[in-house]
């Protein structure tokens, strides 16, 4: 309805009804009513979930994915996640969880609750509780006192009854052996790799064939969609001079955030890290927890941390001794983080285990807690008060301007009835505007979302606010063939190249398994490798190789020792063969029964847990309220 609004705002009855609904939606506002449930995110068995519990996994989920993401989450990753649902699915399982236990007969009293918090170091002061603390940490971090003590319960309730139920986890002892000995089976293997690069110079470009496969190929570069544009654009620092900020505001404000500048404590520290992968198998863990002791046994003899970690770190600072610079409570995992903030500058740790594998650490300094004087953020405040504040001025005058457009009936009469400059670009194309204000974002994605003849609404940009109107739209076009001939060589000749290469993949593994053989005279003068032995728990260890055919290889046997298909990594095609297959020998130690034991026991009280809860769901009575994720 909007969008027929703005293509006909030179109609009389139209500017009134656009003005009694912009009256109505300013005093009236638009909600929608969702019934009793209103504030559920979900109900198990008639027990709501609020939707603030949804909201605070939500948001925890996100921070975690920015800092692995370096600040950033890239576009679409959070959809192809399905995050939302994930975070659903958890709740509604910990609420499963919870009320299976109960039924059980486990319970967490409010005593416990209390005495966990009591136990928290935050909320402590001089070593003892501090309920003043207490209220006001949660207050930073908008919570109260029963939203809080409500959540650890459920938190404590739900580490009981996991520990409950995986007490029943049974681990039979032949297990381990067998785990073991599937763990260290061994493959030998020749294989010859064929990269799509090594056959681009047998690419034959003939003109019919180009021009056929362009003519296929057509739409891949058809030009991008342009428009030009008139428009209004009124800027912040226009108006700045009509801001201005007393002592007493610059005080209020700062006393109001002084949270905001207040440094928490830092601790600069250096660790010596031994990798560990989720797809690590035991004695992978055996040998790197080995190593991590051997170095340890280094340091606390007095030999040089920096130097250590720069000799056996397998961390990305190891270049740099190890040296993670300061940090904050809180940014470095939870195991990790515990040890830190518990030592004295100058010491190390012991081994200290974490989801990266095995760390030892070295506290260098400690950086107190500091708060920000008034002098020293005066004129930030001053600023971002007079941005804060210039906004709504300017906001005002641009309403003012698009008010007029819709009684004037167009932003060209609204020029001449005004005496009002109307900006104007040439075409341009999404990915290449002519410049501010045009290419802030916010600017493009309403440009681009218009049709020709419309009028945008109000659109707020980085520095003002600007009105749109599409004065043309040019649509994408396929080139000439001339004018993009080369890009079109480029890309067939690639394209081809890859297909030489996957056909003679087909070609060697076809007359190799013929010939029951992958040897040199078959492949035409190409580079037959072959890989030691290579154990089922480190595939990586083939070297070049990809993993995932050393993991095929466990499949196949000396009697049918070829994949049925060449293996495709990216433009690389290969062709391998087992060459040799054998369990090795050596035998499981204490110390390595004792960890893969650990390993299996803990996967097995996983596998039990996660049946529970999902035979427990099977006849819960589970309703999600879909219309409150929209």
């Amino acid at each position: 309805m909007l969008n027929i609004l703005r293509k006909q705002a030179q109609s009389p009855i139209i500017q009134i009804l656009v003005l009694m609904i912009a009256v109505v939606f300013v005093f009236w506002g638009v909600g929608a009513n969702l019934g009793n449930k209103r504030n559920a995110l979900a109900t198990v068995n008639g027990n709501e979930i609020p939707y603030e519990d949804y909201q605070r996994a939500y948001d925890t989920a996100i921070d975690n994915l920015r800092v692995q993401f370096g600040g950033s989450v890239p576009q679409g990753f959070l959809e192809s996640l399905g995050l939302k649902q994930q975070i659903i699915n958890q709740l509604v399982q910990g609420e499963v969880l919870r009320q299976g236990g109960r039924g059980m007969g486990i319970n967490v009293s409010k005593m416990a609750t209390q005495d966990q918090i009591k136990a928290m170091e935050v909320f402590q002061q001089n070593g003892q509780f501090d309920l003043n603390r207490y209220k006001e940490i949660l207050s930073q971090n908008r919570m109260t006192p029963i939203s809080f003590e409500a959540g650890l319960q459920n938190d404590l309730l739900t580490k009981r009854i996991t520990e409950s139920i995986q007490k029943f986890a049974i681990l039979p002892e032949n297990v381990i052996q067998s785990r073991y000995d599937f763990s260290n089976e061994e493959v030998k293997l020749a294989y010859v790799a064929l990269k799509s690069t090594d056959f681009a110079d047998k690419v034959v470009v003939e003109d019919d064939k180009l021009i056929t496969w362009f003519d296929q190929q057509k739409n891949q570069y058809l030009s991008e969609s342009q428009i030009r544009l008139k428009y209004l654009f009124f800027g912040y620092d226009d108006d700045l001079n009509q801001v201005s900020v007393t002592e007493e505001q610059l005080k209020a404000k700062y006393n109001s955030d002084i949270s905001q500048y207040v440094t928490p404590e830092q601790r600069h520290a250096r660790h010596i890290l031994f990798r560990i992968n989720e797809t690590d198998d035991a004695q992978v863990r055996i040998d790197k927890k080995k190593k991590a002791d051997e170095v340890l046994k280094m340091v606390q003899e007095g030999q040089d941390f920096p130097e250590l970690a720069k000799q056996y770190s397998e961390g990305p600072t190891a270049p740099n001794g190890g040296d993670l610079g300061f940090f904050n409570k809180g940014a470095m995992v939870e195991q990790f983080d515990e040890v830190v903030f518990q030592m004295q500058p100058g010491n190390s740790s012991d081994i200290v285990e974490t989801i990266f594998g095995f760390h030892i650490i070295k506290l260098e300094e400690v950086r107190p807690e500091s708060t920000k004087s008034l002098e020293d953020v005066k004129d930030s405040i001053a600023n971002t008060m007079k941005s804060d504040g210039v906004k709504d001025i300017t906001r005002t005058r641009i309403k003012q301007a698009y008010e007029d457009i819709i009684r004037s009936g167009s932003l060209d009469k609204y020029s001449e009835n005004m005496s009002a400059e109307v900006l104007e670009t040439d075409y341009f194309a999404q990915s290449s505007p002519p410049g501010a204000p045009i290419s802030d974002p916010k600017f493009l994605q309403a440009a681009f979302s218009l049709k020709k003849g419309e009028l945008s609404s109000l659109v707020q940009t980085t520095n003002g606010y600007a009105i749109l109107f599409v004065d043309d739209i040019k649509s994408p076009a396929p080139p000439e063939f001339e004018t993009v001939r080369d890009k079109v060589v480029a890309d067939y000749v690639k394209v081809m190249s890859v297909e030489l290469a996957k056909e003679k993949a087909e070609s060697v593994l076809k007359e190799s398994g013929e010939t029951k053989t992958l040897a040199a005279e078959n492949l035409s003068g190409m580079e037959v490798k072959q890989t030691s032995f290579v154990k089922r728990s480190n595939p990586t260890d083939a070297g070049e190789l990809p993993a995932q055919i050393v993991q095929q290889a466990f499949d196949l046997s000396l009697a049918d020792p070829f994949p049925s298909q060449p293996f495709t990594q990216g433009e690389t095609f290969y062709v391998f063969q087992l060459l040799e297959k054998r369990q090795n020998e050596e035998p499981l130690d204490e110390i390595q029964r004792q960890v893969l034991s650990e390993q299996l026991v803990t996967s097995v009280q996983n596998r039990l847990l996660s049946d529970w809860v999902l035979w427990m769901r099977s006849s819960a009575e589970v309703w999600t309220n879909e219309q409150i994720l929209q």
